[in-house]
């Protein structure tokens, strides 16, 4: 965790740094006059802060590279580093205020999203106890200080403007309560007799538990009962298309079925693995392309290896969700990856386990971040689109990067073409592990 004294630090520095023009930070690895190094400094645009708080002066040449997007996907090279989150907050900032966006899409289940939703919108609930109820398992990962400001800033703004921002869940990996909740809701105020046919269907996958119990033990059931509540829940959707359900009442049915796919393969043969983790791959591309044209204009916020266009683990063969949204909404589409050079964050051990706090040195020579670093700019801005070409054949060659996940230290080793994989690259020289609540 980040201690008070720092965050005190930060503050201090983040005003001072306000103040003056863009940094341009000499690195002495620079003397060898690396071509290559040339090229992305002619092209990069350099970052004055990672803060949410200031001006947004140095993130317009950001907003000409995403301009006339619909949905930009902004990764994380951690799944735990303050800095890639509080750019989130910073870049969602700019793009609401300058460019019209609206919704902020998260990889988090779909009920956790429809709670913290109804607090961002009319401030209903307690926030940090909904994170604390929500974010568990997997997404305990954004149980921090950084997305309770973020979230915190989305209800002062939506108390402030008529402009209404929302924020939705993608993910598959849970079918939290409050999804049951408004199907039944729907029932009850329109039909009563799907009621107790409801009930029957959804047996088995509601959940009678906490969320955490509920990840826990789901996944072990057999598989045969596993099976039967998936094609129960994909009946419930049918039947409420035939009884002509609203919109909205379908799209919740299809979370809750989509939930029910999921854990419909058999996790113990590699086959069945990899179509499980393709099924959520789609399953959060179709979400996010739906939500987007319910709510407006949307920034993605997935790990990088979720919003890329190319596959780090090319031994698992699989479709990556960015990939699969540009697939759909073609150039309304743009992709931004993060790269750091040295820094902390907090993940699990290999097999699970409590969050700890690790740290990382600077990147090693021959990966893509010990080059990115040598550039004069700590932090940096760069679209791989439109680079030089020396900068662009750099780009297109695989290397390896950082891709750090939810465990930590991790087996696979990313290779990846950092121009192939993103639109636009975000270097950072250094980051912290976030604010755990």
């Amino acid at each position: 965790m980040l201690v008070a004294s720092r965050r005190c630090t930060t503050t201090v520095l983040v005003a001072l740094v306000a103040v003056l023009p863009a940094l341009a930070v000499q690195n002495p690895a620079r003397a060898g006059v690396d071509p290559v190094v040339r090229a992305i400094e002619s092209h990069a645009h350099p970052l004055r802060s990672t803060e949410p708080t200031g001006g947004h002066d140095d993130l317009r040449p950001l907003g000409a590279m995403v301009n006339g997007a619909t949905v930009v996907g902004l990764g994380e090279a951690t799944h735990n580093s303050r800095e890639f989150f509080t750019m989130k907050h910073r870049v969602f900032g700019y793009l609401v205020r300058e460019k019209g966006f609206r919704a902020f899409s998260q990889e988090v289940h779909v009920a956790a999203g429809l709670r913290i939703n109804d607090y961002v919108l009319h401030g209903k609930g307690d926030i940090r106890q909904i994170m604390d109820e929500e974010f568990q398992g997997g997404t305990a990962l954004w149980n921090t200080r950084e997305y309770l400001d973020l979230f915190r800033w989305m209800r002062a703004y939506n108390a402030r403007h008529d402009g209404r921002l929302q924020y939705v869940g993608n993910d598959v990996d849970y079918a939290g309560k409050e999804l049951f909740a408004r199907v039944d809701d729907y029932a009850r105020r329109h039909d009563p007799t799907l009621l107790p046919q409801l009930a029957g269907l959804y047996q088995g996958l509601r959940p009678t538990t906490d969320m955490e119990t509920w990840l826990r033990e789901y996944p072990q059931r057999p598989l045969p009962e596993r099976r039967a509540s998936a094609e129960r829940a994909a009946r419930a959707l049918e039947l409420l298309h035939r009884r002509g359900a609203d919109a909205m009442t379908l799209r919740y049915a299809t979370f809750i079925s989509q939930v029910g796919t999921m854990y419909s393969f058999d996790f113990n043969d590699q086959a069945e693995l990899l179509k499980a983790v393709q099924h959520r791959e789609q399953a959060m591309a179709d979400n996010t392309v739906w939500w987007s044209r319910r709510t407006g204009r949307t920034l993605l916020s997935a790990h990088n290896g979720h919003v890329a266009y190319g596959n780090s683990r090319p031994q698992y063969p699989y479709r990556i969700q960015g990939d699969l949204i540009r697939e759909q909404i073609g150039r309304g589409y743009v992709n931004v990856g993060f790269t750091f050079y040295r820094g902390a964050f907090n993940a699990s051990p290999p097999g699970g386990g409590p969050l700890r706090r690790v740290t990382v040195g600077p990147a090693a020579p021959g990966g893509n971040e010990h080059t990115l670093d040598k550039v004069r700019y700590r932090d940096f801005i760069l679209d791989t689109r439109t680079a030089p070409a020396v900068a662009r054949s750099w780009l297109d060659q695989a290397r390896p990067t950082r891709d750090i996940g939810a465990e930590y230290p991790d087996q696979h080793q990313p290779i990846i073409a950092l121009g192939t994989f993103y639109d636009v690259i975000i270097h950072l020289h250094r980051v912290h592990a976030a604010d755990l609540l």
